[in-house]
């Protein structure tokens, strides 16, 4: 079940599902959820992969996810943000009308109007996506890397590196400051270098603090994983903040990719702010 703000890239989701193979009805109103599920459920239907792309009606939404789940399916609700001046920005480069726009109302109070609606929706989600800086391509591999055939059953963790200087992401599920680190910024030849080159890495990576930092969280990751997947959950992102983003955040990250991987752990490293300056 895909679903989320206007203009937060339902559609362009929904086209990646496609291409993945999955049969996609776009902007169903709720109300229809159950008989279309019915039908593809039909063993002439043929169809085992079902994405339902949400349209503006979200009030029994939830009570069809809980009702699906009860009848044995299994469901993912996909929910896509992003901040509202980012949507602001699409908005008036479509010249769209926004679906919660009232008589006398401007494109920011329609936008504040349906994320007030979809707050329980949001609460709720298995899975989501702020979209306000990730250009298409980077959305697509988001989406292929939570919905393709060999992860789709696994707990998939994002670990996003950030800058706190650019503000904390909105889709974190657990959140680590690791600004005690010592910082490569403050020095000339690694200023302009990040996280993914060698001697930033190493500068981070290779401190005492830094080792038995990564000892200590991988440990509590390893224990924890487990429990968020018996819950229930399949998707669970880690943001890992540095000051500009671009340094230790996105060398710790690597680094702990790395090392839930070597636990059979379906881990992936994404960084945000690394192509910001500062």
């Amino acid at each position: 079940m895909i679903t989320g703000l206007s203009g937060a890239g339902r559609s362009a989701v929904a086209a990646v599902m496609e291409d993945l193979g999955w049969y996609v009805v776009d902007n169903l109103p709720t109300s229809l959820v159950p008989t279309i599920v019915e039908l593809a459920s039909k063993p002439v239907g043929g169809i085992a992969r079902l994405a339902l792309v949400s349209g503006r009606n979200h009030d029994d939404l939830l009570p069809h996810v809980a009702q699906l789940r009860g009848d044995g399916h299994h469901v993912t609700l996909l929910f896509l943000d992003a901040s509202t001046p980012s949507l602001i920005q699409r908005y008036d480069a479509t010249r769209r009308r926004h679906p919660f726009t009232e008589d006398g109302s401007g494109v920011r109070e329609a936008i504040e109007r349906e994320r007030e609606a979809l707050v329980r929706v949001r609460d709720q989600a298995d899975l989501i996506i702020e979209t306000s800086e990730l250009n298409v391509h980077q959305l697509k591999d988001r989406v292929v890397a939570a919905f393709s055939d060999s992860e789709s059953r696994r707990l998939q963790v994002q670990l996003q590196s950030f800058g706190y200087k650019h503000g904390l992401p909105i889709d974190a599920d657990v959140v680590m400051d690791v600004r005690f680190l010592p910082n490569p910024h403050w020095e000339d030849a690694l200023r302009p270098l990040t996280g993914h080159d060698p001697a930033v890495r190493d500068y981070v990576l290779e401190r005492a603090v830094t080792a038995r930092f990564l000892d200590r969280f991988e440990a509590l990751l390893v224990e924890m994983l487990p429990g968020y997947q018996s819950e229930g959950r399949s998707y669970l992102t880690i943001a890992i903040g540095c000051t500009g983003g671009r340094h230790r955040s996105v060398a710790v990250s690597e680094e702990l990719s790395r090392r839930l991987a070597a636990h059979g752990i379906a881990a992936k490293a994404s960084h945000r702010d690394i192509s910001l300056g500062g």
